[in-house]
């Protein structure tokens, strides 16, 4: 296999995106007088499964929550879609998983899912079909009724997904949501996220420190330095639609992940 990372100058401004693709024009973003983020370029192709992988300080988290509309961005600008981000944030195109589930504990599992369709006013009924649907689909359908405290950490990150897909949004963006789990564990979701990705075509942006985490997920990998936050290079991920854990047994897997890894020392 011949692994060919393509390095980031710019993005095909003027065309038209997908829905569910995210455009970055020029993405500047300043602390004060330090400078975190540069000039960030890049078209996130809608249905694709995006990682975003650096080293710690580099901007991943800021640029994604600078895409969910929770940091406001210093210049430049970011389109999902057609829309701007707090317009894709009211009408639910995108939602976010961040690396603490964020369950509200006095909520059963069904009703902190329900949260985002009580927001929309969707009704009392249909959120309670809709909840129930997608922690069935994510194994929680026994836990229903359970409260937060009751979850181990796993189950309480598949209750964050499930909530986080239960409005049916085109993007949904991930903060490193497996990073406190065990290794164990953090490989099974992630190849039940993979699963769930696979099955919906929604397209997402996740950000990790884990090379195998990011070959194993992603159609996509976007390798950022730092001293400010850039792109330093854009790897696509040439393996089978379907993941599953024999192939970190493969050479292609092997060759990748040593791949990201000199890209990585490159960047620093």
């Amino acid at each position: 296999m011949t692994i060919s990372p393509t390095q980031i100058t710019g993005s095909p401004r003027g065309s038209v995106p997908g829905q569910g693709a995210i455009v970055l024009d020029s993405v500047t973003k300043f602390y004060g007088d330090r400078l975190i983020l540069d000039s960030i370029d890049h078209v996130f192709e809608a249905g694709s499964f995006v990682s975003l992988i650096g080293p710690s300080g580099c901007g991943k988290s800021t640029l994604l929550r600078m895409i969910a509309d929770l940091e406001p961005v210093t210049s430049g600008g970011v389109r999902i879609g057609s829309r701007t981000p707090a317009e894709a944030r009211r009408d639910h195109t995108m939602s976010m998983v961040f690396q603490s589930p964020n369950l509200i504990p006095w909520r059963s599992v069904r009703r902190n899912v329900e949260l985002p369709l009580e927001a929309m006013g969707v009704d009392r009924d249909q959120r309670r079909r809709l909840a129930t649907a997608e922690l069935d689909r994510v194994g929680l359908g026994q836990h229903l009724d359970s409260h937060p405290s009751t979850l181990s950490g796993g189950m309480a990150q598949r209750a964050a997904i499930a909530r986080a897909l239960v409005s049916d949004p085109q993007i949904v963006l991930m903060d490193e949501p497996f990073g406190a789990l065990d290794e164990i564990l953090r490989e099974r979701l992630n190849y039940e996220l993979h699963t769930l990705w696979a099955s919906t075509g929604k397209t997402i942006v996740f950000v990790t420190h884990s090379i195998a985490e990011a070959v194993a997920l992603s159609t996509d990998i976007i390798v950022m330095g730092r001293n400010p936050g850039r792109i330093h290079a854009h790897l696509p991920v040439d393996l089978p639609r379907e993941r599953t854990p024999e192939l970190a047994d493969t050479s292609q897997f092997f060759e990748l992940t040593t791949e990201v890894r000199r890209l990585l020392a490159s960047a620093s």
